[in-house]
């Protein structure tokens, strides 16, 4: 704002020169007095300062209009900063919230999955020992034999004739007689045919595999099943879903050596479908060893309906002989009431022929009332 007013000044100076030259000049040729120039100065200098003035109120004005029209805008620009900030500071709050949410989930599936390795480290580890590895066999089986049979059914660890120990024992009526249950489980060859790579490592684990198959099923055969005690079958018990189906969709030819040798090979699940099976045989062979039982009840039940019977016909000829005593009774009491009525009529008659009198219910009546 200096600027412009100095700038003024100096036009305001170079008019007031030219006017003074102007004046001169017209001194010069009209001979122009003093006082007048000197009028004419002070007049030139108030509009001067007039003009400077107006052109200072207008210049405040607008410094005045500025001023509010910066300030309005910095406050507006001051207020959209600040919600702008708080927007962000709640957006950042919300993500750091979910975010905190989502590491701790994190951090709980970490957790899990570190449990889960070590339960993973720890049944590799039972599975390596072959000790350990049977173990987990006969546990499984105790579990699924005593979710689906009733205590008396079954014995675990059961020492047989001939001095061999069974795992379990079911007992069934003959035939077909006790079936033994033996849990095996040829993990070593099942795993070294997983982790075959060629041919010839493929065959060699598959000939492991079938070899392992084989000796407990001639152990089985020569040990579990004795005649006149067992009955003529047994069953291998693969504790290993995998295990089963990989025996039964490659190695079908030591499936069926093992039927030849009366030995059924079972899984979780088929053991789980057999002792169902097994289930409704004894409940079946129970209700047959209930039968006599049953038909003796029954015959105790038909002597006690006839006792009864026997004695609601004698209360039926007892009543039969009661309602012919009634009979003879109404009979003589209606007599006994016609001879009364004829005694009664008989002296109502000999009254009448007397004339006068004639007593009803002790008291005396004349004829005439």
């Amino acid at each position: 704002m200096n600027d412009v007013i100095l700038a003024i000044l100096v036009v305001s100076a170079a008019v007031i020169s030219l006017i003074i030259l102007r004046s001169q000049r017209q001194t010069r040729n009209y001979h122009i007095t003093q006082s007048e120039l000197a009028g004419r100065i002070a007049q030139i200098a108030e509009s001067n300062a007039t003009a400077q003035a107006h052109l200072s109120e207008r210049l405040q004005a607008q410094e005045r209009a500025i001023t509010k029209a910066l300030e309005d805008k910095l406050e507006d620009l001051t207020k959209r900063v600040g919600e702008n900030l708080q927007q962000s500071t709640t957006k950042t709050t919300d993500t750091m919230a979910k975010l905190q949410e989502r590491l701790a989930v994190i951090d709980t599936a970490q957790k899990n999955i570190a449990n889960l390795s070590s339960q993973f480290v720890g049944l590799q580890d039972i599975l390596s020992n072959k000790q350990s590895r049977g173990a987990f066999g006969e546990v499984q089986l105790q579990d699924l034999v005593q979710n689906a049979l009733p205590p008396s059914a079954y014995e675990f660890q059961v020492t047989l004739g001939n001095g061999k120990r069974a795992d379990c024992v079911i007992h069934m009526p003959n035939p077909p007689g006790s079936i033994v249950i033996d849990a095996k489980f040829p993990l070593e060859g099942y795993t070294d045919l997983c982790a075959a790579t060629d041919d010839l490592a493929k065959q060699q684990a598959s000939r492991k595999f079938v070899n392992s198959i084989n000796k407990h099923v001639l152990d089985i055969s020569d040990r579990y099943i004795i005649a006149g005690e067992t009955a003529e079958s047994a069953l291998m018990f693969l504790p290993s879903e995998a295990v089963y189906a990989e025996l039964h969709a490659n190695f079908q030819p030591t499936v069926e050596a093992a039927w030849k040798k009366r030995v059924w090979i079972v899984s979780p699940t088929t053991l789980m479908a057999t002792l169902h099976t097994v289930r409704a045989v004894l409940k079946d062979a129970q209700m047959r060893e209930q039968a006599g039982l049953i038909q003796k009840e029954v015959e105790i039940l038909l002597a006690d309906v006839n006792r009864v019977d026997q004695r609601a016909s004698n209360l039926q000829n007892h009543f039969a002989m009661v309602e012919k005593d009634l009979r003879g009774l109404l009979i003589s009491t209606s007599k006994v009431t016609v001879r009364s009525q004829k005694i009664i009529d008989l002296e109502l008659d000999e009254n009448q022929e007397k004339g006068s009198i004639f007593s009803v219910n002790n008291k005396t009546v004349t004829k005439d009332s």
